[in-house]
């Protein structure tokens, strides 16, 4: 695991209705900041020790070495997000519907992508 100051995780989401593009940055220790689609800071925070040992263990169960790069096969959602996800030298892409579950408890352990 990454020290306190290194990149835990980073995450893309972008699509849906509004077309929006926005990436969680996630540290080693439990501090996250949100970019927007120009990389532009839009907030910070900080996980509960809770909340962060909960996206260490999805990330270590997601198993980022043995996941195809690209996602495929899960059902059409239209308007739906397409998500990319960076851990531990890794980068796994998919849409939502084509996620594993895997990565989908990933996405749940991490931070609101927007404000509010």
């Amino acid at each position: 695991m990454p020290a306190p100051g290194e990149t835990l995780v980073r995450v893309t989401r972008s699509g849906g209705f509004a077309g929006e593009t926005h990436t969680l940055v996630v540290k080693g220790d439990g501090s996250w900041s949100r970019l927007g689609a120009k990389a532009e800071p839009e907030g910070t925070g900080k996980l509960s020790q809770q909340e962060l040992a909960a996206l260490r263990t999805a990330l270590r169960e997601a198993d980022f070495a043995r996941l195809p790069r690209i996602a495929t096969g899960g059902p059409k959602i239209y308007d739906g997000f397409f998500y990319t996800f960076v851990h531990g030298g890794y980068e796994v892409a998919g849409e939502q519907g084509s996620l594993s579950p895997a990565l989908v408890r990933v996405a749940e352990a991490l931070p609101p992508f927007t404000q509010g």
